[in-house]
């Protein structure tokens, strides 16, 4: 069944492509997913999820940007994808990831939480730093070199006035593999590829690396609190479109994304997997975007964050 969105715009009049820069079974690709199905079945079209990997989203990014600007082909992507044209070089970059797309909503975010092996013994983030300056052989991992996992890594550094070492890994799993395993001793993720260790006792959570505690896990300090300023980042997820796509279009993919992310079994999976359920509108989503990019853009400049 095709929808009519506004007086002129008859949509979708085909299949619905979501492109995830992301590989399948990672969390974006989850989201998508569960997104998709009900999709579906509201719009009266198929929808498939298209992996699309590379240059950190960007290459999935540029094919949502190069697509026809009707709606039938969306990205769902981590807010990484906005860190990443100010820490690839020039002419990695492909799509202007703020001009070339255009903003339908913001799904949900992760809590961001900085963790250790709990054989290290720090239950806390001071308690880190202060180990940190008697055994400067400390070292954390992050999902890749100028990920949010590894500018939160920095800036911990650069507040606590340490150098711990950053070991890059591809992707987050690996990276807390070798946590547990000791290799490396601290590593930051969102919540949900850690939730079950933390549960397990194989991680222990020193920190919330966001601004304020989360409703997730609401007797975890902020490292800010615990007294080290800026150490915050962000993890969430938006889905997008090709700028220049019908205003009634963006509002309809809008109107029937925020009553998925209502339906209380799509919610309660989606918190399962260690997710906040957002919505909201598009400008409110457009909005945040740009903030995070030119707030990325400061910090990548100023602690020299780069790819390689």
């Amino acid at each position: 069944m095709t929808v009519t969105a506004g007086a002129t715009t008859a949509y979708p009049t085909k299949r619905i492509t979501i492109v995830v820069p992301f590989p399948a079974g990672a969390g974006p690709d989850v989201v998508a997913r569960l997104l998709g199905d009900e999709l579906a079945k509201r719009l009266g079209q198929p929808v498939v999820i298209e992996n699309r990997l590379g240059a950190s989203g960007l290459v999935g990014a540029a094919v949502v940007a190069r697509a026809d600007p009707d709606g039938h082909t969306i990205l769902l992507t981590p807010n990484s994808l906005f860190i990443a044209p100010h820490v690839l070089k020039g002419g990695q970059a492909q799509v202007d990831v703020v001009n070339d797309l255009q903003a339908v909503i913001m799904p949900s975010q992760t809590v961001m939480v900085m963790v250790a092996n709990p054989k290290l013994g720090p239950k806390n983030a001071t308690e880190l730093a202060e180990l940190a300056r008697k055994k400067p052989d400390l070292s954390y991992a992050s999902s890749g070199n100028g990920s949010v996992l590894h500018i939160a890594g920095e800036l911990f550094n650069e507040a606590a006035k340490l150098d711990i070492r950053h070991v890059a890994y591809r992707g987050i799993s690996p990276a807390i593999n070798d946590v547990i395993a000791g290799h490396v001793q601290v590593t930051f993720s969102g919540l949900g590829p850690i939730k079950g260790h933390l549960q397990a006792g194989t991680l222990v959570a020193l920190a919330v690396v966001e601004k304020q505690r989360s409703t997730a896990m609401p007797q975890l300090p902020t490292a800010i609190e615990q007294g080290f300023p800026e150490v915050a980042v962000e993890g969430w997820y938006s889905i997008l479109t090709r700028r220049g796509t019908p205003v009634e279009v963006v509002e309809l993919l809008n109107t029937e994304v925020n009553a998925v992310l209502k339906m209380p079994g799509i919610r309660a999976k989606i918190e399962e997997s260690g997710e906040i359920i957002l919505g909201g509108t598009p400008e409110a989503a457009a909005n945040r975007i740009r903030a995070d990019y030119e707030r990325y853009g400061v910090i990548v400049k100023r602690l020299k964050i780069t790819a390689d």
